[in-house]
């Protein structure tokens, strides 16, 4: 089934401060884990495994790229055999890029917290908001996204449009 969610993606120094905010406001921390993202070649959207300690899953997903929340629509697939779906996605489509993130996840209700560090690019917060239970709209979740980025001081110019794949891309040329 596909899931709604409203997101954002910004450039964020300041990991600590993040952290704290997030203690203090009561955030469950999942904990930290060492994600590899492969990116594979597909005709439409993005397709991704993931691989950590924490999750490990297939991710196909569309969303547009803005700055701000913008709504995504995903799916997501829990996968047990990793390493054999990576070799078959790998000979069937071709990898595209691959992402290497040290990722922080909290969670305040149905609002989920990245504090991430990705290789070669530096330090980013992502906050997404879902529509676990499909009681809440668009506007609701992009509301809760606004509320935190002003929370967390996130700025205009901090803002990222478009993924770490997209960034790790732009800068090999």
């Amino acid at each position: 089934m596909a899931t709604l969610n409203v997101e954002i993606k910004a450039r964020y120094a300041d990991a600590e401060k993040a952290r704290t905010y997030l203690e203090k406001s009561g955030a469950r921390f999942a904990g930290t884990d060492h994600q590899v993202d492969t990116y594979f070649n597909v005709p439409n959207g993005r397709l991704k495994l993931r691989e950590g300690r924490i999750e490990n899953n297939l991710i196909f997903y569309e969303r547009p790229d803005q700055e701000g929340p913008k709504q995504s629509v995903f799916r997501l697939v829990k996968v047990p055999d990793a390493a054999g779906l990576k070799a078959a996605l790998t000979d069937s489509c071709g990898i595209k890029t691959i992402v290497d993130k040290q990722r922080g996840i909290y969670y305040i209700g149905n609002v989920k917290f990245h504090i991430d560090t990705v290789v070669s690019l530096g330090s980013f917060v992502e906050i997404e908001a879902f529509n676990n239970d499909g009681e809440m709209d668009a506007d609701t979740l992009q509301q809760q996204c606004d509320h935190y980025l002003q929370e967390l001081g996130i700025r205009p110019a901090d803002l990222i449009a478009v993924s770490y794949s997209d960034l790790l891309l732009a800068a090999k040329h």
